[in-house]
């Protein structure tokens, strides 16, 4: 039976400090529906995935460093939470660009918990309406976004949720909108 995502390939942009569930979940849901996924981080060799951003967890393999990844190469991208990992990854420029390069072209995103602070300093979240980790709801705001406590939030493929507890909709979510993919009216 063919899945959703055959033939697509998806891009997850993370580091040490990645929030394990954050991360696991969503991978397993893309790839359970046909698509191939590459975890591409700072730089090469194992990170170290938290539970809660206290506990480690486990070590989960790199396919690929920012700096050899190519944006064209991919149909979407999830940006995981974990404190340390979204504050690690939003003062990469090469990620930073990474990531204004799928969202430039449309490319559906998927973004949990505290992984919206690289999608702030990527500078593409001004006029659309997503959620986080409540604590970034100033940052958001301040960057130009409209802020909302919801489950899970979708603005023109740009899927957002809040904590591990809204993993079960935000992997549904975007298994549906990286299968409709990419957008004619990217920003």
């Amino acid at each position: 039976m063919a899945g959703k995502l055959d033939g697509k390939r998806i891009a997850i942009v993370a580091t040490d400090g990645v929030e394990e569930a954050e991360l696991v979940r969503p991978r397993d849901a893309v790839t359970a529906e046909g698509a191939r996924v590459d975890v591409v981080s700072l730089d090469d060799g194992p990170i170290q995935a938290m539970n809660h951003d206290l506990e480690p967890a486990s070590t989960i393999d790199v396919d690929l460093t920012a700096a050899q990844a190519s944006p064209s190469d991919y149909d979407a991208l999830i940006l995981p939470g974990g404190t340390v990992n979204a504050d690690r990854l939003r003062m990469d420029g090469g990620v930073r660009s990474f990531v204004q390069e799928i969202v430039r072209a449309g490319k559906p995103v998927g973004v949990i918990c505290h992984g919206p602070w690289t999608l702030i300093d990527a500078g593409v979240v001004e006029g659309r309406t997503l959620t986080s980790y409540p604590s970034l709801r100033t940052d958001l705001t301040n960057a130009g976004a409209k802020w909302v406590d919801e489950e899970v939030v979708t603005d023109e493929g740009l899927v957002s949720s809040r904590n591990p507890g809204d993993l079960d909709a935000f992997c549904s979510t975007i298994v549906e909108e990286f299968a409709a993919g990419t957008r004619m009216n990217a920003g």
